[in-house]
């Protein structure tokens, strides 16, 4: 079978109205032997040894949210898995490739690529942003403090890291940024953390590696240029992650809703519903309510929906909503008597910011990150590389940041493996060749056959586990609950069962 590795990503992708629906499109990419080799490694000696690298031996710089006591994972039993390549065990290589990351080969004819420098571009969306949530600065800073970590170190093959273009596509002009990029063609290759993906194709016909908010599943699906944070989704594949949520907390009846304008937004209440009625047994748990037809916004309220969902014994509201739509719909439960009574699931409220000023509105709702949430204590180096970086550079610990510094660390792990003499194709190779994890910060994602979508049914392109990093909403904050940062089950069965604890971080 094949199920969504992080619940959050269907719901991510559903509610965006600038995308299509999150489908398959194109040739399916061809993977090729050897299998792929595992690219977590401890590399704290390397990034602690040089006297040019900064000292991170000293304690992470806390992110500004509560940490529940059971967020603390060296005293828990994570389960060891190889969540890569069932067949083979993985070569770990990437501690050698690291220590010749300062081996210099003089380059001629690659885009964006000097004797001193590489420069990318990055495309985001500032200007227009109908979320109203911080998405292009926010990445920015992840990406440039990754740079920065880097540079600190001596750069890459000789080379500093160096953000020369930066583009804000203002919701509607992310094709003229690709085109720009394009044609200029003074970057090596662009970072992408956009509402609207249209210059996604654009940029893969020119053969531009690119590293991505991978919120977009359609305009990344079979092209093996575009690497996400996570892997292209199934909108409508069953999952277990919302309705384990929708078990601990206790419901008995659920809801969940979509916006009538987006088929992704459609497609992915109907999906929800259906996983809880494909596990409705095991679970005691049933569909009360289905609306997939709000109006986007909520612009004239929601309050007959909300009576109907109380009348209909609804205590669990699963969405494939925004962020303002949610605070909209939490409000009206509130104005009804009903907010105490009722536990929601957000598919994008991980703002810190916006749910300090909403207060105790959304205490007891469940966010899932797109990554291991900041409230769980992996041990992964390059999590605390990151508590140690971007406060350098004065950004904040938000979920856009982590995303730019792991996009970030995917190039540069794809340019240890494609070697001193790289250019674009030898990275996008190399990368398509590769199991990477973010040293323990992602379920691992092998980019060689995870280009293509994913099907109900078939494993063949989706995540060996089933994973969610998810924390509760409590005074303004987020608190971890999990036994681990992650609770995963395995893809190979659509059987229910409880999730098991894993820590990718100590593979």
């Amino acid at each position: 079978m094949t199920r969504h590795r992080y619940a959050v990503v269907a719901s991510l992708c559903a509610f965006m109205l600038f995308a299509s629906a999150c489908g398959n499109s194109g040739d399916p990419t061809e993977t090729s032997d050897p299998r792929p080799t595992d690219t977590r490694v401890d590399d704290s000696e390397d990034s602690t040894g040089s006297a040019d690298t900064a000292d991170n031996s000293g304690d992470p710089t806390d992110a500004d949210v509560e940490t529940d006591a059971a967020t603390d994972t060296d005293d828990t039993e994570s389960t060891d898995v190889d969540a890569g390549n069932e067949d083979d065990e993985p070569v770990d290589d990437r501690e050698n490739l690291w220590d010749r990351r300062n081996e210099f080969v003089a380059i001629e004819g690659v885009p964006g690529v000097s004797d001193d420098e590489i420069s990318v571009a990055v495309v985001g969306i500032r200007e227009f942003n109908p979320l109203g949530t911080c998405i292009l600065d926010c990445y920015l800073t992840g990406v440039q403090a990754y740079f920065d970590y880097v540079n600190d170190g001596g750069g890459i093959y000789g080379r500093d890291l160096v953000i020369g273009e930066t583009h804000d596509d203002q919701l509607l002009l992310n094709q003229q940024a690709a085109l720009e990029i394009i044609s200029d063609n003074k970057s090596f290759a662009s970072f992408q953390a956009t509402l609207n993906a249209s210059g996604w194709g654009d940029l893969h016909e020119a053969g531009i590696p690119s590293f991505t908010w991978n919120i977009h599943s359609t305009e990344s699906a079979d092209r093996d240029t575009i690497f996400g944070h996570f892997a292209i989704g199934c909108i409508n594949c069953s999952q277990r992650g919302v309705p384990w949520l929708m078990s601990i907390s206790g419901a008995s009846t659920v809801a969940t809703l979509g916006y009538g304008v987006s088929e992704n937004s459609q497609v992915c209440a109907n999906s929800l519903a259906d996983s809880v009625e494909l596990y409705s047994e095991e679970l005691g748990i049933s569909v009360g309510y289905i609306n997939d037809n709000l109006a986007y916004g909520l612009t004239s309220g929601i309050a007959p929906e909300v009576t109907q969902m109380i009348d209909a014994g609804v205590d669990f509201i699963a969405t494939c909503l925004d962020l303002n739509g949610m605070k909209t719909l939490a409000q009206e439960l509130q104005r009804q008597g009903a907010r105490d009574q009722t536990t929601m699931y957000h598919p994008n409220t991980y703002d810190a910011g916006f749910v300090a000023e909403a207060g105790s509105l959304f205490d007891g709702d469940y966010v899932i990150p797109q990554f291991a949430a900041f409230e769980y204590d992996t041990g992964s180096e390059l999590k605390a590389l990151y508590d140690e970086w971007v406060p350098l550079h004065g950004g904040p610990v938000a979920e856009q940041t982590m995303v730019g510094w792991i996009n970030a660390d995917t190039m540069v792990t794809g340019l240890l493996h494609a070697g001193p003499d790289f250019d674009r194709q030898k990275l996008i190779d190399a990368l398509n060749s590769i199991i990477y994890d973010a040293d323990g910060l992602i379920n691992p994602i092998e980019f060689g056959r995870q280009h293509t979508p994913p099907t109900e049914g078939d494993p063949t392109h989706d995540y060996v586990l089933e994973c969610t990093s998810a924390v509760r909403m409590q005074d303004g904050g987020f608190v971890g609950f999990q036994e681990a940062p992650f609770m995963c089950w395995d893809n190979a069965t659509t059987d229910w069962s409880e999730p098991f604890p894993v820590n990718f971080a100590d593979r």
